[in-house]
């Protein structure tokens, strides 16, 4: 992650000295539970970026066996590439039930009564070290695969032969393994132009909505500071200067993004609002201003994964920045 240290975030009311250490924090005894299960998660993420970065797709194979439907050779060598694809995508899927439950986990900690947002934040330095590293590896997942078209032509391949009963002899195990329910929850999924975070935006409101004795500016509250203090990771050169890598800086323009978005989804009123808790202007500007290529891809899931942009309420220089 480069070298992210300490960051003092100036614009946190009443708390002059609050920081998240998101690259040193450790575990105390209190959070160790969840950061265990978490991390069992996260220690996977890694080789599902990787095995998605290397999906090639069977594009020519589809593509040859489309063309000559009677050339039963060209029919099996197409669906054997598909097949274990077909595997690949399902592993991809199922990563995503367990990021969301760890997602959870740690919104229930990150809220709870009686210490407030801020207190957690500050408490459980560990736990929100691993929500940002979810969000981190989001975007890098839903940048990844809005790059690989393939992902949707081999599945909807896969459906309609499965479906049209063209298989004849060629290889049924993978019924046992990707069955018509289990397909139609993976195309809902991979439909998504960003999966990934649809399935968090998803969990986070169903989160807010399962918890109704908890107040909504507990979890509203939690995901406004993070996006605060990346803000001011960004725009600080006192802490940016520090940055010895691109990763680090993308670290912190993910999970800015990231919370943003979940904010936006599970608030009434959005992240756009003026009486939004999260300087939208500022942080739309600080990402403008940044040294990468990835700035596009970030402003575009602003653009297109929140809910509230096109609001009335959302003022017109904010719907112009990101035009």
């Amino acid at each position: 992650m480069g070298n992210l240290l300490k960051v003092l975030t100036r614009e946190i009311e009443n708390y002059p000295h609050f920081f998240l250490d998101f690259e040193n924090a450790q575990p105390t005894d209190c959070e160790r539970e969840v950061w265990n299960q978490v991390n069992a998660v996260l220690q996977e993420s890694e080789s599902i970026l990787s095995g998605l970065q290397a999906y090639k797709g069977a594009g020519q194979e589809i593509r040859d066996a489309i063309q000559n439907p009677s050339d039963m050779l060209l029919q099996e060598r197409a669906w054997n590439s598909v097949c274990p694809l077909v595997i690949r995508l399902k592993k991809f899927y199922g990563f995503s039930i367990r990021l969301e439950k760890a997602l959870k986990s740690l919104l229930e900690c990150l809220t709870c009564p009686p210490y407030t947002p801020m207190q957690h934040l500050e408490k459980e330095q560990a736990l929100a070290k691993q929500f940002a590293e979810i969000l981190h590896f989001t975007l890098r997942f839903d940048e990844l695969k809005m790059r690989i078209p393939a992902i949707q032509n081999d599945f909807s391949y896969y459906r309609r032969t499965i479906s049209r009963n063209r298989i004849n002899n060629m290889n049924l195990d993978i019924e046992n393994e990707v069955n018509n329910e289990m397909a139609n929850r993976m195309s809902l999924f991979y439909a998504e132009a960003t999966p990934m975070l649809k399935t968090l935006s998803n969990a986070t409101t169903n989160f807010v909505t399962e918890n109704k004795t908890l107040p909504l500016e507990n979890t509203t509250d939690c995901l406004s500071t993070m996006a605060s203090v990346c803000k001011v990771m960004l725009e600080t050169p006192e802490y940016s200067s520090r940055f010895n890598s691109e990763d680090t800086l993308l670290f912190c323009m993910r999970v800015m993004v990231g919370v943003i978005i979940l904010y936006d989804h599970v608030h009434p009123n959005g992240a756009f609002n003026k009486s939004s808790k999260i300087d939208m202007k500022g942080c739309i500007k600080v990402l403008k201003e940044q040294p990468t290529d990835n700035v596009e891809g970030l402003l575009n899931a602003l653009k297109f994964t929140t809910k509230h942009l096109n609001d009335e309420s959302t003022p017109k220089n904010i719907r112009t920045m990101l035009q």
